[in-house]
């Protein structure tokens, strides 16, 4: 990434070859006590009109990384950790073609989507082959 991002931009990172990537996160802890784990939910909401029709909000990234803190143990719990997370990557194109308008998103409805599940380590090759149109 050649400058800095904007705070509003539409998407959260672009990579070199204009592959635009939306980041969501959640996690089943949180710091404050619980009585039970928190539930998975993602914002998926459309943003901005687009130039060509001032009416249609659109979701503008071509993918989505939902990062799930899928660690439960509040006493070794560390979001430092990347092996305590999992990693779903979704094309926003199934987003729009199967929950249209859908302003968010439960865990378990976007497995039904078949996002691809991955662990930190296997990340970056996947977007490779996403962008290489190998996926």
């Amino acid at each position: 990434m050649d400058s800095q991002r904007e705070e509003w931009d539409a998407y959260d990172l672009k990579t070199k070859n204009g592959l635009k990537i939306e980041i969501k996160s959640s996690s089943y802890l949180q710091s404050w006590e619980q009585k039970e784990f928190s539930k998975i939910i993602f914002g998926i909401q459309q943003t901005g009109k687009t130039q060509s029709n001032n009416s249609e909000r659109t979701r503008k990234s071509d993918i989505y990384i939902f990062c799930v803190l899928s660690h439960k143990d509040k006493n070794s719990v560390d979001p430092l950790n990347l092996s305590q997370w999992d990693f779903y990557i979704l094309e926003t194109k199934i987003l729009n073609e199967k929950v249209k308008t859908q302003k968010s998103i439960t865990l378990s409805s976007l497995l039904r989507l078949n996002p691809i599940k991955i662990k930190y380590d296997s990340l970056k090759a996947e977007i490779e082959q996403i962008e290489n149109g190998n996926r």
